[in-house]
């Protein structure tokens, strides 16, 4: 760059270079001839910087990426007019920034100065780290939206009379979705906006009106358009394999979101009137009497009230190569097929198995019902095993009934069965045959109280096996020597997944180790003591109140240290379960490297260790950390290495970590559980049996002096933990930056 050759180049004591801007300095004689030089003055009245001297200091930050197209002397123009305040805290904003990304610093140049203007020097640190927070969320493009709509967060803190703020209503919100039937979907804030199935993402606020309940209205309007892509079937086909078979995919897509729009805009008409009736009052209706007319009939196709998605996928072809096309509606926000698929395909998975797991449980209660002692041949010939039928019934909410049979009975589904029919239903719209072929294992074999001889000897002869009782509630009593438990090995990887993760979340990582440090406190200082290092103020001046009272003086005049000895063992048992395949598996992994950076401050031993297993017989520990370990790079690619494997027995595994907890000498002793759910099992290990056994050995951990709390993720834990755990043991976080502040909380309840 021309300016670059102005900067007089110095060298640092560690003999690295560095600039520094001729231009600046004391007396501004050099500024103001840099300023005449391009015809420019500084504004004298603010007494800020001028043009060129704000123009070579960005350059200074954002150079890499400078050239003759990327250019700062456009925003240096507009920052001249501010104070010199004004622009210092501007110049060290792009610094911070720069430090995170060139990329985005640049376009904070670009974009911020208007941010300057309006976002208050009180508020300016916050609005720094909303974009810093949305880079390391959602990436560069999002980041620079935010900077460019700078309105929008000058409207959540201003509290304009209009303004509706998402965590406001959210809970509102949930609660009216939910009564439209269909699986729960939670709310939560975000600046894109859209559904992946499971959770709808909305604007943090909406100030689009001048009256609230209008802009309430405008957030019940875009809900209702996510809810209705997942209840009226626009997931039900692969959306981005049918965009990927046109010539422009994006394209495709933007086409297929405004005829589906179209069609899901009828049916809420048809079902939710009133709610039909509000968007047609707040943004009226779509004006398409200027499209050509393959537009106009598609869209008069889409309004018929048996059109499904194929007829969308259909219609597409119709208008592809159309030159105009409907407006967007300002209500139907984006679709993000990859990730949407994604999760459905999870769900669905999940659910299969589920289902074919009830089955099974309902086929062995059918079989024990059965007062003949065995099925005869002509019976067996016939044996077509669960069918089911599908039926509209407007009576029920649904729309549907179902009528399961198990060979010629018909069976009355039991709830949690249901309310898998349902969801099965809502992402496929039938239940496929494979879906009514049981999971072959034997339900019953809980029953079975005999161990098998072979299993036992085989554990017997084998390293890392344990075998421990299992509480069995109905019958109050253990199932002695039942659970077949073995420690395992994670398999590392090696793919810096620590190291991204601390860049990530680097400046959440400095808040956790403030926090963590303030725990350590090595010493702690004694009041009023007869001897000590210091005098206490205090006490010397009740002293003196009481000797004016005329009566005796206290001695305890003194302060003292007294060195803390931290003398605790700490275990985390993470669940390993399949149903933690995804974002939870990834949240886990990102939990615990931040976890373990934040511990090692404290030089605490902490040990980790993974469970998961599938029936009694084959019950997984995975050794993570052990407790004396040193957290070094093999640590790390074992917590990279955590992947789901089968089901979530809990009682085996706290059990276990309680034995070896037991044997530890330590002051305290805490037992901390990372899950995703209640206690599962294929072989009977769910429900109140699992719940059951693994409350009683939580019992049992608390008799042997070991503090036991639950963190999950599980949105309706409430119903199961408080009796697992007591009413104060356990915590529901829902992002990972929140794991680490609560195991700080746990440390300070117990050990401060």
């Amino acid at each position: 760059m021309f300016w670059k050759k102005q900067w007089k180049k110095l060298q640092n004591k560690d003999g690295s270079e560095k600039y520094e801007i001729p231009a600046y300095s004391k007396d501004g004689g050099h500024i103001k001839s840099l300023e005449r030089q391009g015809g420019l003055t500084t504004s004298a009245s603010y007494g800020g910087m001028g043009v060129r001297e704000l123009q070579l200091r960005m350059e200074l930050i954002v150079e890499p990426i400078l050239s003759k197209q990327n250019s700062v002397f456009e925003p240096a123009k507009e920052l001249a007019v501010f104070s010199k305040v004004d622009q210092d805290r501007f110049l060290e904003s792009v610094e911070n920034i720069s430090k995170v990304n060139i990329e985005l610093a640049f376009m904070f140049c670009q974009f911020g100065p208007l941010s300057l203007r309006l976002v208050d020097e009180e508020n300016w640190g916050d609005w720094n780290n909303k974009i810093l927070t949305v880079y390391d969320k959602e990436g560069l493009e999002t980041a620079v939206n935010r900077i460019k709509n700078v309105e929008n967060y000058i409207k959540s803190y201003t509290h304009a009379p209009s303004n509706v703020a998402l965590n406001e209503i959210s809970r509102i919100l949930e609660n009216f979705i939910i009564g439209l039937s269909g699986r729960k979907l939670s709310i939560e804030a975000n600046d894109s906006f859209y559904t992946d199935t499971e959770l709808i993402r909305l604007p943090d606020n909406i100030s689009k009106f001048d009256r609230q309940e209008d802009n309430f209205a405008v957030y019940k309007a875009m809900a209702v358009h996510q809810w209705a892509q997942t209840w009226f079937g626009t997931w039900r086909m692969n959306i981005d394999a049918m965009a990927k078979t046109y010539q422009d995919p994006d394209r495709a897509l933007k086409l297929f979101h405004k005829l589906e729009t179209v069609r899901l805009d009828a049916c809420i008409k048809r079902e939710l009137p009133g709610i039909a009736r509000t968007i047609k009052n707040l943004f009226g209706e779509p004006d398409t009497a200027n499209l050509s007319k393959k537009w106009q009939f598609a869209i008069e196709k889409m309004q018929e009230s048996d059109t499904t998605v194929r007829d969308t996928f259909f219609l597409l072809e119709t208008v592809y190569k159309e030159n105009d096309s409907p407006e967007d509606r300002p209500y139907q926000g984006e679709l993000r097929p990859r990730e949407t698929w994604k999760t459905i395909k999870e769900r669905t998975d999940k659910e299969r198995e589920l289902f074919k797991d009830k089955l099974a449980e309902l086929k062995n209660e059918m079989q024990q019902k059965s007062t003949e002692p065995s099925i005869d041949n002509d019976v067996a010939e016939n044996d077509e095993g669960f069918t089911i039928e599908i039926n509209e019934d407007d009576s029920m909410s649904d729309n549907f009934s179902v009528e399961l049979r198990f060979e010629d009975e018909v069976i009355e589904p039991p709830e949690e069965l249901q309310e898998l029919l349902r969801s099965i239903m809502q992402d496929l719209g039938e239940i496929p045959d494979e879906y009514l072929i049981p999971n072959t294992y034997e339900v019953d074999e809980i029953e079975d109280e005999s161990n098998d001889e072979n299993l036992s000897s085989t554990i017997e002869n084998e390293e890392n096996f344990y075998v421990y009782d299992e509480w069995d509630h109905s019958r109050q009593k253990y199932r002695k020597e039942w659970c077949y438990l073995k420690e395992l090995e994670i398999k590392p990887i090696y793919d810096n997944f620590a190291d991204s993760t601390i860049h990530k979340h680097r400046n959440l990582l400095k808040h956790l180790r403030s926090t963590f440090e303030a725990l350590r406190e090595d010493d702690k200082r004694l009041k009023r003591q007869p001897y000590g290092d210091d005098i206490d103020l205090d006490a010397v001046i009740e002293s003196y109140t009481d000797i004016k009272k005329g009566l005796e003086a206290s001695q305890n005049l003194f302060t003292k240290s007294r060195k803390i000895d931290r003398n605790i063992a700490v275990m985390f048992m993470i669940d390993m379960s399949g149903s933690t395949a995804g974002w939870i598996n990834e949240m886990e992994r990102e939990a615990l490297v931040l976890l373990c950076e934040s511990l090692q401050l404290l030089g605490d031993r902490y040990a980790i260790y993974g469970f998961s297993g599938i029936t009694h017989e084959r019950c997984e520990l995975y050794v993570i950390k052990e407790l004396d370990e040193v957290y070094d790079n093999q640590v790390k690619a074992r917590i990279s290495g955590i992947q789901p494997q089968d089901y979530t027995r809990m009682g085996a595994a706290i059990r276990h970590l309680t034995k070896k907890l037991h044997q530890v000498e330590a002051r305290t002793k805490l037992l901390i559980t990372l899950s995703d759910g209640r206690p599962d099992d294929k072989d009977g290990y769910r429900g109140p049996y699992g719940i059951e056994d693994t409350r009683r050995a939580l019992i049992e951990a608390k008799f042997l002096g070991i503090h036991p709390f639950c963190i999950t993720i599980d949105e309706e834990a409430m119903d199961y933990l408080q009796h697992m755990y007591g009413a104060v043991n356990f915590a529901v976080i829902d992002h990972v930056d929140k794991l680490p502040y609560k195991v700080s909380d746990i440390y300070r309840r117990i050990t401060v």
